[in-house]
């Protein structure tokens, strides 16, 4: 292959490494719970992908143009610093997605949710294969720059403010339109539409109506439901039983043996960041012909700050046998996780039988 080829080759590589580089930062950083040097990492990210839109604006204001294509090295180091830009606010963008999408796909625990992560998957795709459109698509890159900086508000300011009152999510997309409305406004000539911004900032509201955003940034670590609870020295205990071999996506069996009379206990645990109190709930729901009906609630408050999540515990007594989903949310009706189960008389055989347990 000779050299130009080569050289264009490796062109074509650049956003793919700019974009899987910003993956991997986060991939090593972001850990098992958000952390407040995450969120000046990730405003650092949004702050340098705003000023580089705006110098993006310039250049093209200025009518400058890209250098012509050509095999000596210094007009491929003149090429190479024309797309700086671009490769480095495809960092950001991705660095800023990656970092969310994982952070949500922690915190999602039913199908609205999980689609919501699925969106935010399908960007960190979309991202390696914008490339320099930012550039020349400015409508493209206000719309992306609103996403970040409203996904991240949406984290930082129930963060910074300690609750997770619904009021602070519309307070946050808004603030993030807002923002983006006004780097438009700041930037030369004011390229392409702010209009899909608002609408995308509508979208996110709507979808929060819907129970389709985690409530972020809480984030599940356990939910289990079994029989013979143990409370010991802080350590939280029950007895299930094990998943069959081919329900590898599962840590318990989907069906619970109960006898007559006995108790059914859910456990759950609930990371929030240090200084976020929230009012969470366990719902026992059961299945009937005409849908889910709720047969017992059991509302209490986390205290932020426990690596491992703040605890709770819940029971039902003889529960009838039948389908049974145990939801654990906040109580202003935000899902957190579901676990679905089935109940049947009986008792478990003794080698299916195993202890599963939340410090």
């Amino acid at each position: 292959m000779s050299a130009p080829r080569i050289a264009a080759a490796l062109r074509r590589l650049y956003p793919l490494v700019a974009f899987l580089g910003g993956f991997a930062w986060d991939a090593l950083t972001i850990g098992q719970r958000i952390r407040v040097v995450d969120f000046w990492r990730l405003g650092a990210f949004l702050a340098g992908a705003a000023l580089l839109t705006l110098w993006l604006a310039r250049r093209e204001a200025l009518g400058l143009t890209p250098p012509a294509t050509s095999a000596s090295l210094r007009v491929r180091l003149a090429w190479l610093l024309w797309q700086a830009p671009y490769l480095l606010l495809q960092f950001f963008f991705g660095g800023i997605f990656s970092a969310l999408f994982i952070l949500y796909f922690k915190s999602s625990g039913h199908l609205g949710t999980w689609l919501t992560a699925a969106f935010l998957a399908a960007l960190l795709v979309g991202n390696e294969f914008a490339g320099n459109r930012y550039g020349r698509r400015f409508t493209l890159t206000w719309t992306l720059l609103a996403l970040n900086a409203i996904l991240l508000f949406n984290f930082a300011l129930p963060h910074a403010l300690g609750s997770l009152d619904p009021l602070w999510f519309y307070a946050s997309t808004v603030a993030g339109v807002i923002l983006t409305h006004i780097l438009r406004w700041l930037a030369p000539q004011r390229p392409g539409r702010i209009g899909p911004a608002w609408g995308l900032g509508v979208l996110l509201m709507l979808a929060f109506s819907l129970d389709m955003i985690a409530p972020v940034p809480l984030v599940k670590r356990q939910l289990v439901v079994g029989q013979d609870f143990v409370l010991d020295s802080g350590h939280y205990a029950v007895q299930v039983e094990r998943a069959a071999w081919w329900e590898w996506w599962r840590d318990q069996a989907g069906i619970v043996h109960l006898p007559e009379g006995g108790r059914l206990y859910g456990l759950s645990a609930v990371f929030a960041p240090l200084g976020v109190t929230a009012d969470l709930e366990h719902r026992w729901e059961i299945r009937e012909p005409d849908g889910w009906r709720l047969v017992y609630r059991r509302p209490f408050t986390t205290t932020g700050g426990r690596d491992r999540g703040f605890r709770g515990y819940s029971w039902v007594l003889n529960p009838p046998p039948g389908d049974w989903r145990f939801v654990v949310a906040t109580q202003d009706g935000r899902t957190i996780d579901i676990l679905r189960l089935r109940v049947e008389r009986g008792a478990p055989a003794a080698s299916e039988v195993l202890v599963r347990e939340i410090d």
